[in-house]
């Protein structure tokens, strides 16, 4: 059945939508099997010698008239792909440059920023209140344990900066705790620097590394149990009179309880913690940065943070479209651990993905670039952990993009062994890259993609593509578009998507470290 175009919710949600599904048993070795039974070449040495001459002859000829370059890349600069493990450069060469080459214009096009650049004036009222605060906090202590991944660990951060200067206390280096799934035991020190974090915050929060040793034998005080959207208002009626009582408050699972809706000063000092006092440790820096100009030896790159691993199929409540097999090993999981689905129980896979509540696969992903301009040399860093599915589920994100690279295959053989049980810093490696890329897009938001979506608009709004995937499903089963079609109703839908300026007032309850405008960010731009 073909659907027509302008296809309505109701309609939609009632027709049987599978995604293109991928094997998942690899037939590599089924053509190699089967050599020793072909049949013997029935034709003499010298006249297939003299064809093979011919035929080279003619190739190299029709390169040189035609000045195009071979269509597979096969230089040292333009190493091949090898297989599904994407490609792997001659690092004994120091000119080595990643391959690929250049999309449309149109990809690489940069979203107009309107004049917007960093500002952080805090009003008057703020900075003597904070001034007074400094000589009032010598006595009160705020412990603070941020758990989950790196990047839902620096949002607590920020928060507990925050209710830091909300409470007038002093701020204990966080904690991070150690999570069972990450498995990572490194400590803020480890990760970030420590000397900036302090410097850059002297003048909003007194921050130490330790409890004073007037401190140490007594007990914190537990908060009671914190809600969400925890305003300026709550914090001191609830928590302050219990850090005045005790002198030391500690505050954990405290993610996302702080309300995204706070005063302009505090909102502004949030940017500062996320993009200024929150910096990497300078070797980790530098392992991003090298990892960044490989990427871009040549040209711009592209960063996809990819999102495709087993747990995030189980906790979207997705399935990845690799099979009947696949589908049920997600279910099985699923329904083994329901505590891990993140919201809306009782919608089915299909409906979660006809709402655009699932993550893009790898062939819906190529489908959007190539509809937003992409070429088949394009970059392509990818972040992330291992896709469920292994190579199978990128084969067809890599069959049309084939220069591919992630941390593993862009680094030489053992520069990266030592962190490879250090989750938190493979992750700030993969975030400088995909910061210091000249297009982003992330497949399915999370905690990661919304922290890069601020940082780049507060550098300049760089280009983050954000995917439509309601409208995306949409278009995917419509049967009767042609490509050409298809890439002008991509290009139509994300004409607002790719990282200009969004205000953050127009929805409160945004997030101002994904959405920096207004609070941190004025615009130069005067009105003609």
């Amino acid at each position: 059945m073909k659907v027509k175009k302008g296809i309505s919710p109701t309609v939609l949600s009632s027709i049987s939508v599978k995604r293109v599904p991928i094997s998942f048993h690899s037939n590599f070795n089924k053509h190699s099997s089967s050599t020793a039974a072909s049949p013997k070449l029935l034709i003499s040495p010298r006249r297939a010698g003299y064809v093979l001459f011919l035929l080279a002859v003619s190739v190299s000829l029709s390169i040189f008239r035609l000045n195009f370059p071979p269509s597979s890349p096969c230089s040292d600069n333009y190493p091949r792909p090898r297989s599904l493990n994407f490609m792997s450069p001659d690092w004994s060469s120091t000119t080595t440059t990643v391959g690929g080459s250049y999309s449309s214009e149109y990809f690489w096009k940069q979203p107009d920023g309107f004049g917007f650049r960093p500002c952080l004036n805090f009003s008057k009222e703020y900075r003597e209140a904070a001034t007074n605060a400094m000589f009032r906090t010598r006595k009160r202590y705020l412990l603070v344990v941020a758990s989950g991944g790196l990047n839902q660990q620096k949002n607590q951060i920020v928060d507990a900066v925050v209710m830091a200067r909300i409470m007038e206390a002093v701020l204990v280096l966080p904690v991070l705790q150690v999570n069972k799934v990450w498995g990572d035991e490194s400590e803020f020190s480890d990760i970030f620097d420590e000397r900036i974090f302090k410097e850059t915050l002297r003048e909003e929060v007194r921050v130490v590394s330790s409890l004073p040793a007037s401190h140490l034998r007594r007990r914190p005080a537990a908060p009671p149990p914190l809600p969400m959207n925890m305003d300026e208002e709550w914090v001191r009626v609830n928590l302050m009179e219990r850090l005045n009582k005790d002198g030391i408050l500690i505050l954990r699972g405290f993610d996302s309880r702080l309300s995204k809706d706070l005063h302009p000063d505090l909102q502004k000092l949030r940017c500062k913690v996320a993009f200024h006092a929150l910096k990497f440790r300078p070797w980790i820096e530098g392992v991003g940065e090298k990892l960044a100009k490989r990427m871009g030896k040549g040209g711009p790159y592209m960063a996809l943070h990819l999102r495709l691993e087993k747990d995030v199929w189980v906790r979207t409540g997705c399935l990845p479209g690799l099979g009947d097999e696949a589908d049920r090993t997600i279910e099985r999981e699923r329904k083994a651990h329901p505590e891990l689905l993140t919201s809306r129980s009782n919608m089915t896979p299909h409906d979660r993905y006809i709402a655009g509540l699932c993550p893009l696969n790898a062939f819906e992903i190529s489908r959007l670039l190539k509809g937003l301009g992409a070429s088949k040399r394009t970059r392509i860093y990818w972040a992330g952990g291992d896709p469920f599915g292994g190579n199978t589920a990128l084969k067809p994100l890599v069959s049309s993009f084939p220069y591919m690279y992630n941390k593993w295959n862009l680094t030489r053989a053992g520069e990266l062994d030592q962190f490879k049980h250090k989750p938190s810093i493979l992750a700030a490696i993969d975030y400088i890259v995909c910061l210091k890329s000249h297009v982003f897009m992330a497949n399915h938001g999370g905690n990661m993609a919304r922290s890069l979506q601020g940082h780049r608009a507060y550098n300049g709004h760089q280009k983050y593509i954000m995917p439509n995937k309601r409208e995306l499903v949409k278009l995917f089963v419509n049967k009767s578009l042609s490509e050409g079609e298809m890439e002008k109703e991509i290009k139509m839908i994300h004409a607002n998507s790719l990282g200009s300026p969004l205000l953050r007032t127009d929805k409160r309850q945004r997030d101002v470290i994904a959405f920096p405008v207004p609070e941190c960010m004025c615009s130069t731009k005067r009105n003609s």
